[in-house]
């Protein structure tokens, strides 16, 4: 493998097409302000390096990124790349992963809006996030330990499972399907409207006016807090381990809950029953 040290590269394309090559110590940053330094590349190691510049990872196969920086300059960082794997790394940069495949994430940070749209094959552990329509339209999604802050995530997501995590995030989980939440805090309005085949087991979930409008919807040894207003309109098993504000016209299946202030059925198509543990 051809190494490539401690250089500085600007200019447009500056590893273009590179194959079998292990760069380490380098920053790709200058007043050429070039683009799509490893455009076309398979094959590549980068560790510890700076990207400062636009599209650095483009149709890339077969890519390891290591202990490294991309700044919120490094816009769009990962397009069109399969089969990488990004350890210890600081995305920062908007858009920063979109249409890829086949991507493991360990032990980074991310700041970076509309991130992962459109993705598939994605493993994520031991990261933090920070992000507006995180994960949109994507599947077969394994995430672990992860922290998320953001809005809007993790809608049209299908096929996926989530343990452990803690995502504080409003709108979550539109239209997800067949998705599995486990062992996770998940706090926010409005939380997965609209999913189907969505289950929630041993989690805390927090916010107000959760799960409505869901399909094939099921709660296993959950908690919620702060929930008013909750399953309008949906199809749900659920059993609740904790106090509820309001319930309101449950379309069918049964929810026991440790109790619930106010149960609002006024609906003639609400059929599901409220059962008081």
């Amino acid at each position: 493998m051809k190494k490539i040290e401690h250089q500085t590269f600007d200019e447009e394309r500056a590893l273009y097409g590179s194959d079998g090559v292990s760069v380490a110590h380098c920053t790709f940053d200058g007043p050429a302000d070039g683009e799509s330094a490893l455009k076309e590349s398979k094959n590549i190691e980068v560790k510890d390096c700076l990207f400062n510049l636009r599209y650095p990872f483009w149709h890339n196969d077969d890519l390891k990124i290591t202990d490294c920086m991309m700044t919120e300059n490094c816009r769009a960082a990962l397009w069109y790349t399969h089969n990488a794997v990004i350890t210890n790394t600081r995305l920062h940069g908007i858009k920063a992963l979109r249409e890829c495949r086949g991507i493991i994430i360990e032990g980074c940070d991310i700041i970076s809006p509309e991130f992962g749209w459109s993705v598939s094959d994605i493993d994520m552990r031991d990261t933090s996030a920070q992000s507006e329509y995180f994960m949109m339209r994507s599947d077969n999604l394994r995430f672990n330990r992860v922290k998320l802050k953001g809005k809007y995530s993790f809608q049209y997501i299908a096929n996926s499972v989530f343990e452990d995590c803690d995502l504080d995030t409003k709108d979550a989980f539109w239209h997800a399907k067949n998705v599995t939440v486990k062992n996770s805090i998940i706090k926010g309005e409005y939380l997965a409207w609209y999913c189907e085949n969505v289950t929630f087991e041993n989690c805390t979930i927090i916010g107000t006016q959760p799960l409505c409008y869901c399909k094939d919807l099921r709660l296993i040894n959950c908690r919620m807090e702060d929930a008013d207003l909750a399953f309008e309109k949906s199809e749900v098993n659920a059993t609740i381990d904790s106090h509820m504000i309001s319930i309101k016209n449950l379309k069918s299946g049964t929810v026991y809950v440790s109790g619930v202030d106010e149960m609002i059925m006024d609906d003639p198509e609400a059929k599901g029953k409220i059962v008081l543990k």
